[in-house]
């Protein structure tokens, strides 16, 4: 039976490689989610229990209002959300331990969730906040990014 040789100077070569694709930042996105009355949307993670604003990491393939849209019906089981400005751009990477992410904000107009989320496992619950009752800490420094949302103005670029 014949081996195969793979020189050793390949797997340098591969190493290099993979540590340049691997070590890139994450697009992901975020919704500053708001009901017609004035209520805001937040979904409590289950991995540290703080509230965040509800979003995620975009698949291959997607647009970013595809993403906003798919997220919202998965986290918190929005059916209808209109995606209006961009609330900003936030790339500090240490906002979140596992990986350097590059989060888009953007604002939407939504209807009060309709069912539970989707994966118990990674969100515990989803709840409407008026302004005056919304949490302090947010999971991954979210509060900026709400807070920016709460004032309008220009978008944030971080």
């Amino acid at each position: 039976m014949a081996r195969l040789r793979i020189p050793a100077g390949a797997f340098v070569l591969v190493k290099e490689v993979a540590r340049h694709l691997l070590r890139r930042p994450v697009v992901g996105i975020a919704a500053a989610a708001r009901t017609a009355d004035g209520r805001w949307l937040l979904v409590r993670r289950a991995d540290i229990g703080k509230w965040a604003l509800p979003g995620g990491t975009l698949e291959w393939g997607e647009t970013l209002r595809t993403s906003i849209v798919r997220e919202l019906a998965e986290e918190a089981g929005v059916e209808r959300c209109s995606v209006g400005r961009l609330v900003g751009v936030y790339s500090r990477p240490d906002r979140d331990p596992r990986m350097h992410g590059v989060t888009v904000v953007v604002e939407c107009a939504i209807d009060p969730p309709t069912r539970e989320p989707d994966n118990p496992l990674e969100i515990l619950e989803a709840r409407l906040f008026r302004a005056a009752d919304l949490p302090m800490d947010l999971a991954m420094g979210m509060r900026d990014m709400l807070d920016a949302a709460l004032l309008g103005g220009e978008p944030v670029v971080e």
